[in-house]
């Protein structure tokens, strides 16, 4: 499995009980995350206090205009537990300013039907991997 990290060069910091990542690291996780949903690659992560493994769909901004990703989660740990695969109750709408180590991951692309959030997760969509051509695994695409 090949994997993709971005470290974090500057330090965390602590806002209402959730880590948060600066600024600047904050720009470099949006364009690792929007680098997995063009290419539909899955991501792992850490999401208030859990590793995820996570499918990124669409990424953009909520009606307040903070960043925003769609995701599936298929893997890792999560307050709510997970549901079986492919349950559309793996949706996950994440607040990218929360999310640290993440790494862009080789592996199989993976979602549910029917997610229930794209409308209150984001309202002004960036891109959106319905938008983007099948990638070919057996090619590195």
């Amino acid at each position: 499995m090949i994997r993709i990290t971005l470290a974090l060069e500057y330090p965390e910091r602590e806002v209402d009980g959730w880590q948060h990542t600066p600024t600047r690291e904050r720009g470099k996780i949006y364009e690792l995350v929007r680098m997995a949903v063009v290419g539909k690659r899955p991501v792992a992560a850490d999401y208030h206090g859990y590793q995820r493994l996570l499918c990124p769909h669409r990424l953009g901004w909520n009606q307040q205009g903070r960043a925003r990703v769609l995701c599936y989660q298929f893997g890792g740990g999560s307050q709510s537990g997970l549901k079986p695969a492919g349950s559309p109750a793996n949706w996950r709408c994440i607040a990218v300013e929360n999310l640290q180590h993440v790494e862009l991951l080789e592996g199989p692309w993976r979602s549910a039907p029917n997610h229930s959030r794209p409308q209150t997760c984001i309202a002004e969509v960036d891109v959106d991997a319905e938008d983007q051509p099948e990638r070919d695994p057996q090619n590195g695409q």
